[in-house]
């Protein structure tokens, strides 16, 4: 009798919790246009004005942080007298020929590596180890078999990238799901088929992503690439510059960098959107 009179706590009745509409906050939802360009527009000039405001007041030396204003009449002078066109394109050629061919090296052996496991096995152990070894470790032995001339450098490049293009497409090809694989099997095709029909397409859109997103590996070792007796070049320029304390310079070629992969990005970008315009329509 005594256990009759104990009372059990019964669980509280729960509540439902009623998300309220966000505008910024929105996960994955509809953004209103000219909020994503105010956004931009402020990423982009509140670190300006502050740029402008530390180096107009000498808070900095202008030998470590020139004005904007002398940055852009480094760069109009260098245009002008020192032929930066044709620099901006032999670096240009540079990256796009070693980023070609780390593009027909990295993108078969990322496809092959997803889609058997015995290749996984074989190219694993090598990309693993391979991709933790700095490349400028490699940069006397490149010069030693190739020499001071322009495949040593579309090299560097090349090997700066193409194992991160395996990785990555790997990753791509191995997040296609089974069920399709194994429902093209049941409709009778071969592994060729499947390959070609079902693998690759269904991978293409990321391949392109990792490509756009690579690219700027490409330039990141653009400078150490043309460290070997270049005569021109942008990370010529820089490191010229560099030795003579020009810090407008260096800077200006820096910014021009920057906005050379701003335009390669978006331009990339614009293709992914032609070549597979469902892949936006999935993701939305």
């Amino acid at each position: 009798m005594a256990n009759s009179s104990l009372k059990i706590p019964q669980p509280s009745p729960r509540k439902y919790l009623y998300l309220p509409p966000s505008v910024f906050w929105s996960i994955r939802q509809e953004f209103p246009k000219w909020l994503s360009l105010l956004l931009v527009g402020i990423a982009l000039i509140v670190p300006l004005l502050l740029w402008t405001a530390i180096s107009s007041l000498n808070l900095v030396p202008p030998i470590f942080l020139p004005t904007p204003a002398a940055v852009m009449n480094a760069g109009i002078k260098m245009f002008a007298e020192d032929n930066l066109t044709l620099d901006v394109i032999v670096s240009s050629t540079r990256v796009l020929a070693g980023f070609i061919v780390a593009g027909i090296i990295g993108v078969p052996m990322g496809l092959a590596m997803g889609t058997f496991y015995s290749l996984d096995s074989l190219f694993a152990p090598i990309v693993g180890t391979v991709r933790y070894m700095p490349v400028t470790g490699f940069v006397p032995l490149i010069v030693i078999w190739l020499g001071l001339e322009e495949p040593s450098k579309i090299l560097i490049i090349m090997l700066g990238v193409v194992l991160y293009n395996a990785i990555m497409v790997a990753d791509a090809v191995k997040f296609i799901p089974n069920e399709m694989i194994n429902v093209a099997y049941t409709l009778g095709a071969t592994r060729r088929d499947v390959v070609f029909k079902v693998i690759i397409p269904g991978a293409f859109p990321s391949i392109l992503d990792t490509l756009r997103v690579n690219i700027s590996g490409a330039w990141n070792f653009l400078v150490i690439a043309e460290l070997v007796a270049s005569q021109n070049g942008l990370g010529f320029k820089i490191i010229q510059a560099q030795r003579f304390l020009q810090t407008d310079k260096v800077l200006f070629c820096i910014a021009l960098i920057g906005v050379i992969g701003l335009v390669i990005d978006y331009g990339l970008k614009w293709i992914s959107q032609r070549l597979t315009p469902w892949a936006d329509q999935i993701h939305h």
